[in-house]
């Protein structure tokens, strides 16, 4: 897949990916991270600790979901050739071993600096918003940077 450059990306522009999230995703996850939390790797802890019960038992690292963010902006938006600056995440409602996450990003506004600021989420697939947020990347200036 083309990126975009700077010059191609347009206000309103949109793009997603989608993945189910597998108990293997979860234990590569913490594999990566050392994020062992119970709440993610112990069934018997995340059926009955509170906040296991809270949350109906063992959920995915926040993290997991919104490392989707970075496939939109590597692969779509801009693409090839972008380069991530930042992102703002509010975890709205926890994830869980099956459901399909939806991450959805649309360009809000082009900055200075090839900076592109876009609204990003991550929807499960009742339609619940598990993520919501912001992020910057700076798009590639030239189209021989994308192709």
């Amino acid at each position: 897949m083309r990126g975009k450059t700077y010059d191609e990306i347009n206000i309103g522009d949109q793009a997603s990916f989608s993945k189910t999230i597998t108990e293997s995703d979860i234990h590569a996850f913490s594999s990566i991270t050392a994020d062992f939390n119970p709440i993610h790797v112990d069934e018997v802890y995340a059926t009955t600790s509170s906040l296991g019960r809270k949350m109906g038992g063992r959920i995915a690292q926040g993290m997991l979901s919104a490392s989707l963010f970075s496939t939109l902006v590597g692969m779509y938006i801009p693409g090839k050739g972008a380069l991530y600056v930042s992102q703002s995440c509010i975890f709205k409602s926890p994830v869980k071993v099956g459901d399909t996450i939806r991450a959805e990003c649309t360009v809000l506004e082009k900055m200075e600096k090839n900076r592109i600021r876009m609204k990003t989420v991550c929807i499960n697939q009742h339609g619940t918003i598990v993520i919501d947020g912001e992020a910057i990347a700076i798009a590639a200036a030239k189209v021989e940077d994308v192709i």
